[in-house]
């Protein structure tokens, strides 16, 4: 009879204490299938072939089950045979740091084991960490205003202008974007190509309407030019932006950009004040830019919103004539765009009717 001898599997579980290690082997059954033809005694032999001698000297191992490696060994088989999966064979590998090259292990090497909970971890990809989610930052509530550099604005004295423009190209009676036109450098500052001035006019100064106080000086502002050429005595500019009629006589101070997006704050309480203006001496409705007597000195600020109200007088009693007030009345708000120290510039963006320059503004109700 033939009789075939299957691989023997020997494990060796390693404890490791202070006074050392020491080493239990248990030598799984060798199983043997018998044929029909018998084989010469002493032919027989096992296929794997253990060797029962200790650990080399010097050579230390952490607690925990080992396999010794056989001839025709692999590392697929090994995990074939223990975890009924070849594919666990990189995590085995992974484990056993010493095997240089997982396609090439010797006999003799020891394998370390995984334990029970070792396993089921096994082939399972570790845990990203969860990325840090960082909130979205939040843009404050604001009001966009596109028109922001044609506001004017109203101060106690003129500004100090750079430049006047004394002539247009072709002489034309009212100046467009796009024009030519010639400025004739005022003060000691120096012109160069490139360089951008507002276009403004300064108006006669308006008064109060009840002492005839005068408030302070409105700026027009017209446009915006942009230096092209210098000469000696003069430089040529163009018309780059054009908010009103521009005309010869017109001044030049530099242009300061401005954000046309206007941050929302909340507004100083007990405010009180009145409205000087509009700015284009009109109808003031919602839309309309207007000029109101309380500056930042009052702690008026860009971004603040106020109330138009009305606040009626009545006779309680007509025969004792006897008077008191009734209740304010909001019709309409105003938005700061622009401060100086004691005026401001607002636009109006609701109006329930027409306000009138003296018209009463405060602080909003909430």
């Amino acid at each position: 009879m033939f009789t075939r001898a299957q691989p023997i599997y020997r494990l060796e579980y390693t404890q490791c204490n202070k006074g050392g290690c020491s080493m239990f082997r248990n030598t799984v059954f060798q199983i043997i299938v018998c044929c029909c033809v018998a084989i010469p005694a002493g032919l027989m032999r096992p296929a794997y072939v253990h060797s029962e001698e200790p650990a080399e000297k010097g050579v230390k191992l952490q607690s925990g089950l080992y396999y010794t490696v056989q001839n025709g060994d692999t590392l697929w088989d090994i995990s074939e045979h223990f975890y009924d999966s070849p594919w666990v064979w990189p995590d085995l590998w992974e484990r056993n740091q010493k095997i240089v090259n997982p396609h090439w292990i010797n006999p003799g090497e020891r394998i370390r084991l995984f334990t029970r909970e070792e396993l089921e971890t096994i082939g399972q990809p570790e845990a990203e960490p969860e990325p840090e989610v960082t909130a979205p930052r939040q843009e404050p509530p604001y009001y966009y205003y596109p028109s922001i550099n044609s506001v004017g604005f109203i101060r106690k004295k003129a500004v100090t202008a750079s430049g006047t423009i004394f002539k247009v190209k072709e002489d034309k009676a009212m100046i467009s974007q796009r024009d030519l036109v010639y400025v004739r450098p005022l003060g000691e500052m120096a012109f160069e190509p490139g360089d951008r001035f507002t276009v403004l006019r300064t108006l006669e100064p308006l008064k109060d309407k009840d002492t005839e106080a005068v408030i302070g000086i409105q700026h027009y502002i017209l446009g915006v030019v942009e230096i092209k050429a210098v000469e000696p005595k003069f430089c040529i500019a163009t018309v780059v932006q054009s908010f009103r009629h521009i005309k010869v006589n017109d001044l030049l101070i530099p242009h300061e950009p401005r954000s046309p997006k206007i941050t929302l704050t909340g507004s100083k309480e007990g405010l009180k004040g009145s409205i000087i203006a509009a700015e284009e001496h009109q109808g003031m409705f919602a839309d309309t830019i207007v000029f109101i007597d309380k500056g930042c000195d009052d702690g008026v600020e860009v971004g603040r919103s106020y109330a138009i109200y009305y606040q009626e007088k009545e006779y309680l009693d007509p025969e004792k004539k006897e008077s008191i007030l009734l209740s304010p009345v909001d019709f309409g708000k105003i938005l700061v765009l622009h401060t100086e120290a004691t005026t401001a510039t607002a636009l109006v963006t609701k109006a329930e009717k027409a306000a009138q320059p003296g018209a009463t503004i405060r602080t909003l109700s909430h």
